[in-house]
């Protein structure tokens, strides 16, 4: 009934075809997420933290068991799994980032009143 002839295509009526709009300097802009706040997206990193994230697939993995199935119930314990991992790393760096700024207060500290000894000596010598 109707052919289309190879390799053309039937323009829109709209002029918007397949092109992106143009803001006046000859540059093509570039198409925003009408659903994004502006800031950009990390898709590998999930919104919620480590330890929601690990209680509500330990949670998932409960229900999963209770209600007999055995591959899911294993699928949502491996995830938890991962997220006490991560949860367990922030905590271990946490403990040794407090540890490494806790030593190096102390040798502000320490710095501070051999530095004071010092001025207290070299003042006691200029008075001689």
């Amino acid at each position: 009934m109707f052919q289309r002839k190879p390799g053309r295509f039937r323009h829109r009526s709209n002029d918007r075809g397949f092109r992106r709009p143009n803001n006046g300097d000859g540059k093509t802009g570039i198409r925003t997420n009408s659903f994004s706040n502006g800031d950009r997206r990390n898709n590998f990193r999930p919104a919620q933290s480590a330890e929601k994230l690990f209680q509500k697939y330990s949670d998932l993995a409960n229900e999963a068991l209770t209600s007999g199935d055995k591959t899911a119930s294993e699928n949502y314990f491996q995830h938890a799994d991962h997220f006490s991992r991560i949860i367990e790393d922030k905590k271990k760096y946490r403990s040794q980032n407090k540890i490494q700024v806790d030593s190096e207060a102390t040798d502000a500290v320490s710095n501070l009143t051999d530095g004071n000894k010092s001025q207290k000596i070299s003042s006691i010598e200029e008075k001689k």
